[in-house]
Parts: C-alpha cells; structure tokens; sequence
C-alpha cells in the first residue's frame, strides 16, 4: 500500500487543474478528495473520478486504493484536504486574506466587499457559492492563486472551536464579525455559545496581531475587540469611518451618507444598513476612492433570493430566503411591518436547526405576527404548524409546502401591494413566485 504524503501531494497540486470532490464533476486533469457524508462515501466514486479525468484520487479505505490507477491511500482524506490547504497558505502568505463571519449578513457582506475591492485589484478571490465550512473553505484556499492580490473568506459556523480551526486554515489578516444572533442553536447550544463562537475570530486575530473591522454601533464587538488592532465604522463622529443610514421607502432602497456622499445600495431593509457600511469600511481602509466605493456598492444587484426585490402583476416581493433564524426572520419582519406602508402579504417557512430552542422561537415569531399590521401572513413548516396562534384570524398555517400549493387561490394576492418571503434554505420558497 503507498501512503500519499502532503509534500508530494501539494507538488502534483501544483501541476494538476485544481480539486475535486464530486466524481462525475472533476476536471481533467485535477486531484479527487475522496470525502464521507452521512448518506454517501466518496471512497467508492475513486475508480469513476479517474475514469472521468481525474489525474489522481486520494482515498481513506485502503481497500480502494490501487496506485497502479493513480489512486493512494490516507489515514483521513478531510484532515488530509485542510493540511494541504494550510500548505497552500503557506505558500502564499504574504496575500491578505479578510475572514468575514456572523450569524446573520456574511455572503452578502463578503460580496460587497469583494465588489468594492475590484475597483481597486485586478484580482481578487473570494468564496464562492456557500463554500463556507471545514470542507468549503479549505477548497476556497485551494483555489487561490498565485495571481490573487487580495481575498476575502467567509466562515461559516453552527458549533464552537470551528471558527478557531477555521483560522488555523485561512491564517487572516483581517476580520470581521457581522452580528451575533439566534442562529444554528443547535449547536451551540445558546446565545452565549453563539457569541463565544464567533469571537473566536477576535481571539486569533489578537493573539496574531492583526486588525479586525468593528461596528461601532454593536456593544458586543466594541467591548469584545478592547486590545486588538482596529478600524472602527459608527454613527458618532469620533469613529475611524463615520456613516449615516437613512431609508427610501419608495423606492425601496437603503441609503448611507459618508463625508457628505449618498451612496444608494440596492439591498432592501435597515438590517442591512450594517453590511453595506462594513463593506464601504474595509474599502476605505484599502484606500479605495469614495466615488469608487459609491459605484460599486450601488451597482452591486443581490442575487440568491438574499434581500432580492422583484415585481410581479404590480405586487413589489421582497423575497430573502436563502436562510433564516430567529434574529433574521424578526428583523425582516420588523422591517416589513414598520418600513412598508401599503397591504401587505407574508409567507414564511421554519427555521431550521434550532435544537431544543426549535418550539419556542417559532412561538415568539407567532406572538410578534400578531401584534404585526401585516394584513395576511402564511406559515409553512411542521414546526410553525404546531404553533398556537392565539387570537388573530389573518395567519394561516399549513404543515407542508404541497399543501399550501393545493389550498392557495389568486385571488389571495388581489389588491397585494407588497409580498414578503422568508424561510430557510431546505424549504425552497422561491418557487412560489410562480403561483402569482
């Protein structure tokens, strides 16, 4: 049997087309990372990712390893992938690399920065797609080249010590944590857990001496970043970025004032007044012009059902259901209820991966519809069907989303102006756009 070693293997990386983990996807040409999940077991697909391009496979089984096919065994092929990106790394240290985390606001926040930073760098990486764990990022390391002048990773977390792993990967320059919300409790177990998690990043970049970017305006970063190395955005003019929000609600757009330019961001919503001038912040410490940072950020078009505007037969939909946790699912529907006049219309799914908090922050959701001046609100999901709705008659609950189908009439969405909806991924309520 021949034990693949990280020095030869990162010498072969160095000449292939890059990583593979999917065997009917690899390039030819690139090396295939033979990885478990609870429902499949790369190590069997080793054989195919040769047949279909691949220059070599790396595999944990030893009863599938077959150096003659170019395919070599390991003690562990996930702690293999993370060594070797830490290699990588190695290799490319001097290129600054900003980790973004929190619970709420990461992509959205890293694709702004990545677009301001362009106006300045002819190259700059970032994480793509939802690469954002301990199998996604070591293969965003991996896909950096030599070219990059700058990138920015996100990290993505749902228990503590992952964030500090993480780290020992991406090696950061800069951070910074968006928020710290009621997001994958599960896993950590509760909102001290949470917070814990997320300064992990804090806790590398001090004991590194490195800067983090501060929100001025969030108490639990100001008081948690005391001793490390900042650049710090606030409301109060004594900030080293000083931004004013303001709020569009024709057009429905967010507006932030910085030394007395409006830069008008396409991203619907106060919660995300905090991304886009965390994302201006990073900009103008990388001394990229104003004007500059104003083009990107208002170019800037989100995508992925985040904070996306569409219009359909005169109804404005706000649809943000890439995902959704108890901080986000209030704050869009806070925002909802207090920023759009007009009849209003909400369709939300569960949130998901909330452990033995599950019950108990889809009831507080309830309690806030409530009280809402929302004027018809849908809930999909087993969890929010199992809710108790008190009082009000304009909330409406189906146990699936095939249900909700088969019960939804148009004439629902008559004299609608504005649609809002939010869930988690799992539950794909994008596709009901299509019922209008």
């Amino acid at each position: 049997m021949y034990f693949m070693n990280i020095i030869n293997l990162y010498r072969l990386y160095t000449i292939s087309s890059g990583i593979g983990i999917n065997s009917k996807k690899v390039k030819k040409g690139s090396i295939f990372f033979a990885l478990k999940g609870k429902n499949f077991d790369g190590n069997q697909f080793a054989n195919e990712a040769i047949s279909n391009g691949a220059m070599m496979a790396i595999v944990d089984n030893p009863k599938y390893s077959f150096p003659f096919r170019n395919i070599f065994f390991v003690k562990n092929t996930l702690f293999f992938l993370q060594r070797l990106a830490i290699y990588h790394r190695l290799q490319l240290k001097n290129i600054p690399i900003i980790a973004i985390t929190g619970s709420n606001g990461k992509t959205t926040t890293k694709e702004l920065t990545t677009a301001i930073l362009t106006e300045k760098y002819n190259f700059v990486h970032s994480t793509k797609n939802n690469f954002n764990n301990h199998i996604g990022i070591p293969l965003t390391i991996l896909s950096m080249s030599k070219k990059t002048q700058i990138s920015v990773i996100e990290i993505g977390a749902n228990h503590e010590k992952e964030i500090q792993k993480m780290c020992s990967i991406i090696n950061p320059d800069y951070g910074y944590i968006t928020n710290f919300g009621k997001a994958h409790l599960e896993g950590f177990k509760n909102i001290k857990g949470v917070i814990r998690g997320k300064l992990e990043l804090y806790d590398f970049l001090k004991k590194n001496k490195k800067k983090v970017f501060v929100n001025g305006d969030d108490p639990i970063q100001l008081t948690n970043s005391l001793g490390i190395n900042r650049y710090i955005f606030s409301e109060k003019k004594n900030s080293d970025v000083t931004i004013q929000y303001l709020w569009n609600q024709k057009n429905l757009t967010s507006i932030l004032c910085i030394k007395n330019i409006q830069i008008i961001s396409k991203l619907i919503g106060n919660y995300n007044l905090y991304n886009i001038a965390s994302a201006i912040t990073i900009g103008n410490y990388f001394q990229i012009p104003l004007k500059k940072i104003k083009k990107a950020v208002e170019e800037y078009v989100p995508n992925n059902y985040r904070s996306q505007i569409l219009e359909k037969k005169n109804i404005k939909i706000i649809i943000d259901c890439y995902n959704a946790n108890p901080t986000s699912m209030k704050k869009v529907i806070a925002y909802f209820n207090n920023q759009i006049e007009g009849k209003k219309m909400a369709i939300l799914g569960d949130m998901l991966e909330l452990g033995r908090y599950s019950k108990e922050e889809h009831q507080k959701i309830i309690s806030y519809l409530e009280e809402s001046n929302i004027n018809t609100i849908f809930l999909i999901g087993e969890i929010f069907f199992h809710t108790t709705i008190k009082t009000s008659d304009k909330i409406k609950k189906f146990i699936n989303k095939n249900i909700f189908i088969q019960c939804m009439k148009n004439s629902y969405f008559k004299n609608i102006d504005y649609l809002l909806i939010k869930g988690s991924r799992k539950n794909s309520l994008e596709n009901l756009i299509n019922l209008i």
